[in-house]
Formats: C-alpha cells, sequence, structure tokens
C-alpha cells in the first residue's frame, strides 16, 4: 500500500496553489482542474477562490498562492512592487480574451440609447452628451485599478472626450459585488468581466451598453501567471501546466461544449451563479458574441508581447506607472518561449513572432505560424488607432 501511495505521489508532481475570481474566463483552470488535465500533465493544482484582485496580489506577493488566472495590468503592478513588495511573475500564457461589459443603470442606459438614436452618436459620444451640464462626476465601478477593465473603460471614454477625475469617479468594486453596488446606488454603473454584466441585466438592476468588442475587438483579458521562483523550481511542471490550460482552452472554446462548461462553472465552488447567465458569455451561449470570451480562437492562448506593452503603454498614459523600460519589461514577464517549448507535444500551429500590431485588422486575417497560418479574429480599436510596428519573426 504504501507503494501505491508513493508511486501516486510522485505522479501527482509539484503541488501549485492557483487563485481565480468568480468569473466565467476562470474556465479554463477550471475544466483542467475537473477533467483532470493538470494530474496527466504532472501537476498537483489546487484552485482557490478567491474574493477580489487584491487578495490575489498580496497572496502572490507574500507566497500564498504560486500562481493565478489573474487580470494583466496587475501582473506588472505585482512586478514593480505596486502591491507592497516586488515580487517575479512570468506569464507562460494566455487564458482569455473579450468578455467585459460596461453597464449602466437602466435609467441612465436608457437615456444613453435614446440620446445616441437621436442624434447618430456612438454610446460613448452619447453618454457624454448625457453628463454635460452635470455638477458631480458619474460614479463608475472598476474591479481593480490595475486591470483590464479599468484601462478599457478609461480608453472608451477618452474617445468622447470624458475623464476620470473631471466627469466620472473611478472606484473599485470587487466583479462579485458589483452588481449589488449597483442596485444600492454607491455606482451608477461599471465594467467588469462575465457572467457579472449578465447578471445586472437579469436582476433588473442594470443594462449592458457596451462590451470588451466595442473598445478592442478581441482585447486580451485574463493571463495565467506564476511566481518567477516557482517556475525556476518546476520547469517541467510549468510546461505541463501551461499544455493543461491549453487542452482546457480547447474544450471551453467549443461551442458544443458551451452547456456543460456553464453547469460546471455554475456549482457553488466555483462561480455559484446560475448556469444560464454563465451561458451567455460562453462560446456558442445563445447572447450576442460581442459579449463572450474566447480561449482558444485566433490564438487566444499565445502570450503576445504586443498585449504586454499596450498595457504598459496605457498604464502610463493614466499615470498607474512611473517610466520604466517597457520593452524589457514586457520581455521579462511575457515568456512566448515558455509558451513554445510546453506546447511542442501538442502538435499545434504557433506564431511566429512575438508580437504583432494591434488594432491593424479590421476583419479576419491568417497570421504566420508553424506549422501551418492560423486564423485570426478582428483587434480593431474603437477609435480605429494602430498600436506598435509589425515585427520580424521569432527565431525558435
Amino acid at each position: 500500500m504504501s507503494e501505491v501511495v508513493a508511486l501516486k505521489t510522485q505522479r501527482a508532481g509539484p503541488k501549485l496553489r492557483i487563485g481565480f475570481l468568480r468569473l466565467t474566463d476562470s474556465a479554463p483552470a477550471i475544466v483542467a482542474q475537473e477533467f483532470g488535465y493538470f494530474a496527466e500533465e504532472g501537476v498537483d493544482a489546487e484552485l482557490l477562490e478567491e474574493p477580489s484582485w487584491a487578495n490575489i496580489a498580496d497572496k502572490l506577493a507574500y507566497g500564498f498562492l504560486d500562481a493565478a488566472v489573474i487580470v494583466p495590468p496587475l501582473v506588472f503592478a505585482i512586478e514593480l512592487g505596486l502591491r507592497g513588495i516586488s515580487q517575479r511573475l512570468v506569464v507562460p500564457c494566455n487564458i482569455s480574451m473579450g468578455g467585459n461589459t460596461i453597464t449602466l443603470t437602466r435609467d441612465l442606459a436608457q437615456r444613453v440609447r435614446e440620446t445616441a438614436k437621436q442624434r447618430g452618436l456612438p454610446t460613448a459620444q452619447a453618454l457624454a452628451a448625457c453628463l454635460a451640464g452635470q455638477d458631480q462626476p458619474l460614479p463608475l465601478g472598476v474591479v481593480h485599478a490595475y486591470s483590464t477593465h479599468n484601462l478599457l473603460l478609461r480608453y472608451w471614454l477618452a474617445t468622447a472626450g470624458l475623464e476620470a477625475g473631471r466627469d466620472v469617479r473611478l472606484s473599485v468594486v470587487p466583479p462579485a459585488r458589483a452588481v449589488e453596488a449597483l442596485q444600492s446606488g454607491q455606482i451608477a454603473g461599471f465594467c467588469a468581466g462575465a457572467p457579472w454584466g449578465e447578471i445586472a441585466a437579469r436582476s433588473g438592476a442594470g443594462i449592458n451598453v457596451a462590451s470588451s468588442d466595442d473598445v478592442w475587438r478581441n482585447a486580451p483579458e485574463k493571463a495565467f501567471a506564476v511566481r518567477g521562483s516557482w517556475a525556476e523550481e518546476n520547469p517541467q511542471a510549468l510546461k505541463g501546466a501551461v499544455r493543461a490550460l491549453v487542452r482546457a482552452a480547447q474544450f471551453c472554446d467549443a461551442p458544443e461544449n458551451a452547456s456543460y462548461t456553464a453547469a460546471l462553472l455554475s456549482r457553488q465552488r466555483y462561480l455559484g451563479v446560475d448556469s444560464h447567465a454563465i451561458l451567455s458569455s460562453l462560446p456558442g451561449g445563445p447572447i450576442s458574441p460581442d459579449n463572450q470570451s474566447r480561449f482558444w480562437r485566433g490564438a487566444a492562448t499565445f502570450p503576445w508581447r504586443s498585449h504586454a506593452l499596450w498595457f504598459l503603454d496605457q498604464m502610463a498614459r493614466w499615470d498607474l506607472i512611473d517610466a520604466v523600460d517597457n520593452q524589457a519589461l514586457a520581455a521579462r514577464v511575457y515568456r512566448s518561449d515558455i509558451y513554445r517549448a510546453a506546447v511542442a507535444p501538442l502538435n499545434i500551429s504557433v506564431p511566429l513572432a512575438d508580437s504583432k500590431s494591434e488594432g491593424a485588422h479590421q476583419a479576419p486575417w491568417l497570421l504566420d505560424a508553424l506549422p501551418t497560418a492560423i486564423a485570426m479574429l478582428p483587434d480593431g480599436f474603437c477609435d480605429f488607432a494602430i498600436f506598435g510596428d509589425v515585427p520580424a519573426p521569432a527565431s525558435f
């Protein structure tokens, strides 16, 4: 019996404590755990549900978590010591694209929609028109100061000339508390990940007026971040964890698996909400695909350095970080080399370059990759901006 136990322990591999929040795009980590992908790849994973991004950040910084499904700007905040002590992190793969909504109270959303229709304005400009002449800034919630949601919401507002601190007042509200804050009148709207926009709509508290795709089509959303020390001590297990997440991403992105994935995520130990609300934000769900997370299509799991550079650029734009060497920091954290080595046994196509021109593609396009080109999704910004230059291919 002791020999059997020893074999099982050895097969399980090193412990990997992964933090996650109650969000639809935690799906790949949950599927990888429930389907045994982590175990098959030699990783003894433990999923730990956390109440907020602040908890995730602190536990990563102080070693109570080894990894997390996380918003990428927070990775850089932890790396730069903006969340207490500085902690080295690596991002060996991306988790999801899209899935966020900008949700306003029903009254405000209806006014914005009427204004947009009557005056032929985009939604952000219609919101600006509704706020014209108000004495107090509009209170809006974001899930964390160092979040994709904060950056995307600020970007969207700026296209209409709206500024945080002058026209709107941004405050931090954990995703699972966003609907409650909207219902209580603490905020007049929020930007958060699925399924909370849908839950706000179902409860009658709010209406979704925009999504991630209305700001940046197929924008990168969650990433898989690992403490640098754990990655260095367990290189093979790290590659196994990446493979497990990639396999799970393929499952989660298949429309035929949407109902099963939603039911799995709805369990109390994970999201603990109605599976139908979750289903609407999964590929193959019944609602507009603009509101859905994407896990595999369009090289969704690849850790693009150009994504990292855009986040750092926007963090500097809004005075969230001081001047740093963006190129060096992005290359140190976003590890496409680990991704390529990890997925080699899976025989999947991998991009030739580490970066791409963001916002340059308003329609589907083909990406140079090996062994075959990858069908990519549009990546245009709402203001038609283009970020970065077309890079030279990376060497293998």
